[in-house]
């Protein structure tokens, strides 16, 4: 019934459309007269008011009556006309219709908009009341300066610094992967590949971008974590079966494309005239690439990196898969290590109990890395406000 009653606001709305149009138009003909507005946009502004009209009532019947109830539809149905009626009816001439709808697009947009910010206030807040309620049995300062996590034992250890190490860890693996890969290809796209080339080299290497981090899983988990151990085992070093090491090389993997497509973006965007000068001044095609093309999109470049580390940090399966879950305090890169987004989802899995420690530690710790990708972003935008160039 739901979907039927938004059917016949749609339905409705475009018929309000239609009417508002055709007696625009032939008002416009008949009299003769010069309308200040476009037909078209009587139509809008008549059928904005019956999309106002009916959804209004819609939501005001689906409270009242509830949202499968045909009271529900019958109201959105008047609603619609109640609210497309005055509009047709006193259509004239002068009527400013377009600046009408026009704001009309402006209350959308701007609803639209609060509803995302919203949406964020409410994330950050649901999750930051477990957080304080997990925070009256555990003391913060044992769960962010502890060094044993181990949530299921008896008693628990709620340290939250093991998981902050492997997430680094692994992180700075993948990027120190994807980092030179990623802008060294973007460079070669962007500067050296002839347009037919790169129309085939950029869509190819955005496949791997969509390419399941399940099946990125298992290519680490029976792939590479196989292979780094044998390696690792013939120079007579000691590799675990599950490794920070082949978690954060295919984590690279993953997100090449998204630092190479936006650095590519970005880098063309550098305006010619910057590459034309330096050309000019004798320089050489390198030379330009390094003194004038990079630093000048030198701010997208950095913000194209932390949107990669924030991508890195919040990766779960690969991890899962490839580097286990044992929450280990270390930097070496061939021991099993896990990370936040890995032990939040292990926390939450299955049927929980949301008044123990045990479930509501997976809200502090995502209370954490939120606070975490919070900051990523925040010296991002102030690296771009920093060294940002505006050019003519």
């Amino acid at each position: 019934m739901l979907i039927w009653t938004v059917v016949l606001i749609l339905a409705l709305a475009a018929v309000a459309y239609a009417a508002g149009n055709a007696r625009a138009a032939g008002m416009a003909t008949a009299g003769g007269t010069r309308l200040h507005s476009l037909p078209a946009y009587h139509g809008l502004y008549v059928a904005a008011g019956a999309l106002t009209g009916g959804l209004a009532l819609a939501i005001a019947g689906a409270l009242a009556f509830g949202a499968q109830s045909s009271a529900a539809t019958l109201a959105a149905a008047v609603g619609a006309v109640t609210g497309a009626a005055p509009l047709y009816l006193r259509m004239n001439a002068d009527r400013r219709a377009r600046n009408g709808f026009e704001r009309f697009v402006m209350v959308v947009l701007v609803a639209c908009s609060a509803v995302a910010v919203l949406t964020t206030i409410g994330i950050v807040f649901s999750v930051l009341f477990e957080t304080l309620i997990f925070f009256r049995s555990v003391s913060p300062i044992e769960f962010l300066f502890g060094t044993h996590w181990s949530p299921t034992a008896n008693p628990p250890s709620f340290g939250f610094i093991p998981l902050l190490a492997g997430t680094f860890l692994i992180t700075f693996i993948a990027i120190a992967v994807a980092g030179p890969l990623g802008l060294l290809s973007a460079i070669y796209m962007a500067e050296y590949a002839s347009p037919r080339l790169r129309s085939v080299l950029k869509p190819v290497l955005e496949i791997l971008a969509g390419i399941p981090t399940v099946v990125l899983g298992f290519f680490a988990a029976l792939t590479v974590a196989p292979l780094i151990r044998r390696f690792g085992e013939s120079m007579g070093l000691d590799v675990a079966s599950e490794s920070a090491l082949a978690a954060g090389l295919v984590m690279g993997m993953m997100i090449v494309p998204l630092i190479s497509s936006l650095s590519d973006d970005i880098i063309n965007a550098v305006p010619q005239s910057l590459r034309d000068g330096s050309y000019a001044m004798g320089a050489t095609k390198s030379e330009t690439i390094k003194k004038v093309v990079i630093p000048a999109a030198l701010p997208g470049i950095v913000s194209a990196f932390m949107l990669a580390i924030s991508r890195a940090v919040g990766e779960t399966m690969i991890v899962v898969m490839a580097a286990g879950l044992a929450a280990n305090l270390t930097a070496n890169p061939l021991a099993a290590v896990t990370t936040i987004t890995v032990q939040i989802a292990t926390l939450l899995v299955g049927d929980q109990e949301f008044d123990s420690a045990k479930t509501l530690s997976a809200f502090a710790l995502g209370f954490v890395l939120f606070f975490f990708t919070l900051v990523l972003n925040y010296v991002a935008l102030r690296i771009v406000q920093k060294y940002r160039e505006q050019y003519d």
